[in-house]
C-alpha cells in the first residue's frame, strides 16, 4: 500500500530502530514509547489487520513477539509484558496494518492501563453467545 506507514518502514522509505527482521516480519520499537522498549511487530506484507493475515503468518509473527517480549524481560529488566492486537478503528487500531503491540511492563504506576469493565452474568445470554460464536468457526 503506497500511502501506509508501515508499508514504508518496510521499504526503508521511513527510518526505524529495529529489534528484529526476517523475510516475512519485522519489529521495530514504537514511536509512542507507552514504556520503554514499546515494540511493535509486522507482517512485511500488508494485510489491514488481524482478520486477514493467513495462519501460518501469524503464527510466525505471535513467535517473534513472543521472542521480543523475553528479550525485554531479560534486556530491559521488565516485570511483566502486554500483547495487544487492536483490530479496526472501534478496538483502538490506528494503522491499518497488521501489527502487535508487545509492551513491557515495570510497574503498575507506569504509562498504560487496561481496565475491564465486567457485565452482570445474569443480564447475558451466555449459552446463546457462545452458540453464535460457535456457528460461524
Amino acid at each position: 500500500m503506497d500511502n501506509c506507514i508501515f508499508c514504508k518502514i518496510v521499504r526503508g522509505e521511513i527510518p526505524c530502530y529495529k529489534v528484529y527482521e526476517d523475510d516475512e516480519i519485522l519489529a521495530f520499537l514504537d514511536i509512542s514509547q507507552t514504556t520503554l522498549g514499546h515494540t511493535l511487530v509486522i507482517t512485511k506484507e500488508h494485510f489491514d489487520n488481524f482478520l486477514f493475515v493467513p495462519k501460518d503468518l501469524l503464527t510466525k509473527a505471535i513467535s517473534v513477539a513472543q521472542r521480543v517480549a523475553q528479550s525485554q524481560v531479560a534486556s530491559l529488566h521488565a516485570s511483566g509484558n502486554n500483547i495487544i492486537i487492536n483490530t479496526n478503528e472501534v478496538a483502538g487500531q490506528t494503522v491499518m496494518h497488521f501489527h502487535i503491540h508487545v509492551i513491557p511492563r515495570y510497574s503498575s504506576n507506569d504509562n498504560l492501563r487496561l481496565e475491564f469493565t465486567p457485565n452482570a452474568i445474569e443480564k447475558l445470554n451466555l449459552p446463546a453467545v457462545a452458540n453464535k460464536i460457535n456457528k460461524n468457526l
